[in-house]
Parts: structure tokens; C-alpha cells; sequence
């Protein structure tokens, strides 16, 4: 592995890892969301989480949600050259299609691929995001194998507030965004919060010299994007509302036998839901939602009509969320309708869920138990999953869990042609983990070890077992994710710490190979202070060697990565924001033959962003 640091640094910035907490700084009345579908203080969950706030993410100048998620304990980000290329996110060592991402309740993934358009998500719009690791597939149903990520968008209450934002950087990036939040007030308050943005960048080549469709030319990146939410109290305990995002990305890329024309995509993600929300009895909280997400993507790899190609996933979500109080406990009934169609496929997929969770605290002990039914064509998948939590006092609990999962074969995995199975069933997960955590005396730690055996799981080889020299999807290898997670946060007199450290061992347990992408051992390690209006901080990003491909024959190096960031409050409203990625220009890659970024800086004037 190279490092951008001597090693001694590594290892005193590992040994503050070692006394501190959490990846992000959580204070003791976060409230989350996505572990349990209901809003629940942080501390009284037995699930592994983080939330990522507004702040941090507002002070990041990051380009997207995905440069975001790299700097989190667990999650390791690929993508095939610069901003707008295809991007993975691997959550404890899982694949990127076995991962659930919601937007608002949303979900989001492709039909087609699993993945979510990541690059499609506006940073400026969004208030929170959570990160649930493990499975919750008794909760979320299909592919909530490895984790959920769900992200929130901004919601308006009080006076109206207007933000904005505009800044520009290296490969003459220019980035936009303004939105307005707030609420009406009175019995029949009505809250809105409505943005719209727009990025560009020339970008990099995305490929490297040597590469299958290598072309030294720059491949840039645009989006543009709007998003609204508004509610309406229609008494006390009962609100109805709706909500929309409507975001397009074209991105240039590198492709063989394209020679100068440069090949591109267009890709619109489309999210809107309609929901109602009642207080039916004191103890019983009702929540309707119908939602629709569709993510058309179109391919042009030449100036011909054969280079054309486009491809249009959707899906429509009805659920209906039923939580009952029982004395200090809680009971929660769902039920689910999921439609998903392919229509350049012809494939239609329907889904019927039902769902039971029940959560208890007593004294010093957490509990909660759920289990779930999911109907489909393959039948009824029935997955659960139980957890207990102990808190011996003076901030130190301890937990552990177990649980079941499943994913469901993408239609690309299904029907494809010449590549898809319909014989192709689901992946089914068998996870365990043990947890202990730590807040207190200005120090906070989070320690989990999880186990996570997967069968049935879906590769790409070649030849078929059908037979043909072609290469498909098929049932065939059993793995095995497996590791250790550390993370932490003090403060040393006026300097914010953070740190956090992943060993894993994500391996195919039918060949004994590492699974490709995917390192043994990252970290992230941040140090922020503050001095009156100007806050400055820097983070690294570390990563083992891994393998780019599943018979492990060609090795990505190990790298890391220095940012740093400043920000200026030179009034309440108006601030200057200036980051610089990858200080020390390291050349590195995280997919065999594509392009990475070198140093580069971005600088914004923001109004109303703190």
C-alpha cells in the first residue's frame, strides 16, 4: 500500500480512532428514521447507523452523494471515471445492487442494473442521510442485504428561509442551486421547501492509455434538477402532502469503435409520492404513501441509430404503515404493493409484502423482533430478524443481532439477452453481529463485528452453464462477508477528531477469491477547529490493494487520499466556501483502466447555508 503520510502519522491517528466514537458526531437527541421506518432517538437503537447531517455535508463541497458516502465507516465507492460515469457503492463489502437506496421513502435503484443513480441526487437539496448497516430485508423487503441508505430532502417549517449557492473549480466546473423553505403557520399550516440546481464540469478522459476505447479527450458532465415537497395539517395529527424530483444528467464517456465521436448518455431520474399521515387513535399512527420512480437512461456509443440505445425502468409503490403504542412498546403492521416494468424488455414484476416488527425498552434492556412475507413469481420469500440491546450505564451499551435477507435477480439478470437466465432465483443472506458502543466523557466509540453468509449468490461467467461460449448470470457461488468495524470522535481542546477503521474479508467461498473492488482494510481519518468565523479542516481517506476482477489475477493498488477544507462566516447569511481534493496529486485507480481525479479545487459563495 502507498500512503500520501508517513506511517507514524497513520498509527497516532489510528490510536485517536481507537478512544473515540462515531464516524460523524451525533448528538444524543438524533432522532433516525430508517432503522425502524419510525422516528426513534438514536440511542434507544439496537441497528448499526449513521447519520450524516446537514452541516457536514453543506461544509464538504463535495460534487455528489457519492463523494460523500466514500468519507463513511463501511461503504467503499467505485466509478468509471469522472463525475457522472457509472458509480458503485459497496456497504460492509456487498455488492452495489444489494443495497436498498430510498430518497424520501422512494426507492430509487434501477430495474435493470440494482444500482441507484447516484449521481443523479442533488447534494443541494438534501437535509439528511442515514446509513443502516446489516440487512433489513424485514423491513424493506427485496436487496436490503448489505445495508440501507435512504436520504432526506430539505422540509419547511417557520419563516421562509432562501439559500443559494454558486461556485466554480477545477476542469471548469460550475455549480448552481437555490431553494426556498418554510411553513405558513396556524391549525391549517401548509410547509413547503422547493429547490433546483445545475452543475457542469469538462471533466477527464475516463479511460487510461492502453484501454479498450481510450480517447485522450476530455469527458464532461451536466445536470440539472428540481425538487419540491409540500404539506398540509388538516388537523391535529393528520397531514397529507406530496413530493417530486426531477433530475437529468448527460455524461461523456470513453467506448471502443466510438474514434471521435464522443460517446455519451442521457439519464433522468423521476420521483414523486403523494402521502397521508393520521393520528386514528391516541396510540395508533396511520401513514399511506403511493409513490412512482422511473430512471430512463440512453446510451449513444456513435452517430449511427445502431449507437442508440434506451432503456426505461419503473416502479409503483404503494404502502400503507400502521404503528400501534403499547404501553412503552411499539407494534407495526405494513403492507406493501410493488410494481416494476422494464419496458423495453416487455417484463412486468409484482410484489406484495406484509410485515410485522415489534420493539420494546425495559429498564436498562432494548429488544425488537420483525418478520416479513414477500410474494412474488419466485414465490413467497419469508425473511426475520431479532435484536438486543444492554446499557450498563455511564454511556456504554452493548448489542447484538441477527437476521435474514434476500435479493431479488435484476431484470438485466433475468432477461437480458444472451446474458439473462429466467431460471435465476434469489440471493438469500444469513447475517449475525455483535456491537458495543460508547458516549460519554466527551469521547464516543463504536465497535461492531458482523457475519453476513450469503447463498444462491449471482455471478457473471463465462461459459454459461447452458451449454453456450457466451457469458450470463447464474445461481452458483456461496460468500461470505465478514469484518470488523471501528469508529470514534473526541475533541482535543479546540480541534473536532474523527476517525474510523474497516478489516473485512468480503470472499467467494466457492473459490476462495477475494470479491472484486472490494479492499480488506480502509479508514477515514478528519481533524476540524474552529476560529471565530472561519472553520478549516482536513480528512483522509486510506485504502488497501483489492482485485479488479473475480479470479483475482489483476490487483488495483492501495491509496489515500488528503482533502482539505475552509469556510468563512463573513456574515450570519454569506459564506465562502474552499476545498481542495487529493492535495498530494496521487495517481491511483479504482477500477482497472479508468481514470481518477488529481488535485482539484472548488471554491462557492453560499447565502443561507451555515
Amino acid at each position: 500500500m502507498n500512503f500520501p503520510v508517513s506511517r507514524q502519522a497513520a498509527a497516532v491517528s489510528l490510536a485517536l480512532a481507537l478512544i473515540s466514537s462515531t464516524a460523524i458526531a451525533e448528538v444524543a437527541d438524533t432522532v433516525v428514521v430508517t432503522a425502524t421506518r419510525t422516528p426513534q432517538p438514536a440511542a434507544d437503537l439496537i441497528a448499526d447507523t449513521t447519520v450524516i447531517n446537514a452541516e457536514e455535508i453543506a461544509r464538504s463541497g463535495a460534487g455528489s452523494v457519492a463523494d460523500i458516502l466514500q468519507r463513511q465507516r463501511g461503504i467503499e465507492i467505485t466509478r468509471n471515471g469522472p463525475a457522472g460515469t457509472a458509480t458503485s457503492v459497496y456497504v460492509r463489502g456487498a455488492n452495489a445492487n444489494q443495497i436498498v437506496v430510498l430518497l424520501d421513502g422512494v426507492r430509487i435503484a434501477s430495474g435493470t442494473t440494482g444500482t441507484a443513480s447516484w449521481n443523479a441526487i442533488p447534494l443541494g437539496a438534501i437535509d439528511r442521510i442515514e446509513i443502516v448497516y446489516g440487512p433489513l430485508s424485514t423491513l424493506y423487503g427485496a436487496d436490503a442485504i448489505g445495508g440501507v441508505i435512504q436520504i432526506f430532502t430539505r422540509k419547511g417549517e417557520g419563516a421562509p428561509v432562501v439559500t443559494a449557492s454558486l461556485g466554480a473549480g477545477s476542469n471548469a466546473t460550475l455549480q448552481g442551486d437555490a431553494g426556498i423553505f418554510g411553513s405558513s403557520g396556524g391549525p391549517n399550516a401548509i410547509s413547503y421547501a422547493f429547490g433546483a440546481g445545475y452543475e457542469e464540469s469538462d471533466g477527464f478522459s475516463s479511460t487510461r492509455p492502453g484501454a479498450s476505447g481510450y480517447n485522450a479527450d476530455e469527458d464532461g458532465y451536466r445536470r440539472r434538477n428540481a425538487n419540491g415537497r409540500v404539506s398540509m395539517a388538516l388537523a391535529p395529527g393528520h397531514e397529507i402532502g406530496a413530493q417530486f424530483l426531477a433530475s437529468r444528467t448527460y455524461s461523456q464517456y470513453d467506448a471502443s469503435g466510438s474514434g471521435s465521436y464522443d460517446v455519451h448518455s442521457d439519464t433522468d431520474l423521476n420521483t414523486a409520492a403523494v402521502f397521508m399521515t393520521n393520528q386514528i387513535l391516541p396510540n395508533w399512527r396511520s401513514t399511506v404513501q403511493y409513490a412512482r420512480s422511473e430512471d430512463k437512461s440512453g446510451s449513444f456509443s456513435n452517430a449511427t441509430a445502431s449507437g442508440a440505445s434506451q432503456v426505461d425502468t419503473e416502479q409503483n409503490e404503494f404502502s400503507w404503515q400502521n404503528n400501534v403504542a403499547i404501553g412503552q412498546d411499539t407494534l407495526q403492521l405494513l403492507f406493501n404493493h410493488r410494481k416494476e416494468e422494464v419496458a423495453s424488455m416487455r417484463k412486468t414484476r409484482i410484489t406484495n409484502s406484509y410485515a410485522a416488527a415489534y420493539s420494546a425498552k425495559r429498564a436498562n434492556h432494548l429488544f425488537d423482533v420483525s418478520a416479513r412475507q414477500d410474494r412474488s413469481v419466485y414465490g413467497s420469500q419469508n425473511t426475520g430478524a431479532a435484536g438486543y440491546g444492554y446499557e450498563f450505564g455511564n454511556g456504554l451499551r452493548a448489542t447484538a443481532s441477527i437476521g435474514t435477507s434476500f435479493r431479488a435477480p435484476t431484470f438485466n439478470e433475468l432477461y437480458f439477452p444472451n446474458y439473462g437466465l429466467e431460471t435465476n432465483k434469489p440471493e438469500k443472506g444469513r447475517n449475525r453481529e455483535v456491537g458495543l458502543r460508547y458516549d460519554g466523557d466527551g469521547y464516543k466509540l463504536d465497535a461492531t463485528y458482523f457475519h453476513n453468509r450469503l447463498t444462491d449468490m449471482i455471478v457473471s461467467s463465462t461459459p454459461c452453464p447452458d451449454g453456450k461460449n457466451r457469458s450470463c448470470a447464474y445461481n452458483v457461488n456461496e460468500a461470505t462477508l465478514e469484518g470488523f468495524s471501528l469508529a470514534g470522535s473526541t475533541r482535543l481542546m479546540d480541534v473536532n477528531l474523527r476517525a474510523s477503521l474497516d478489516w473485512q474479508d468480503p470472499r467467494d467461498d466457492t473459490t476462495g477469491r477475494q470479491l472484486a473492488r472490494r479492499a480488506k482494510k480502509h479508514a477515514n481519518f478528519a481533524a476540524d477547529y474552529v476560529l471565530g468565523q472561519l472553520k478549516s479542516g482536513a480528512e483522509l481517506t486510506v485504502s488497501g490493494d483489492r482485485f479488479d476482477n473475480a479470479p483475482n489475477t489483476s490487483r488495483l493498488g492501495g491509496y489515500g487520499l488528503l482533502n482539505l477544507y475552509t469556510t468563512y462566516q463573513f456574515t450570519p447569511d454569506w459564506s465562502l466556501l474552499l476545498r481542495v481534493n487529493n492535495v498530494t496529486d496521487k495517481n491511483y485507480e479504482v477500477a482497472r483502466n479508468y481514470g481518477t481525479s488529481g488535485r482539484t479545487w472548488f471554491a462557492s459563495l453560499r447565502y443561507g447555508i451555515r
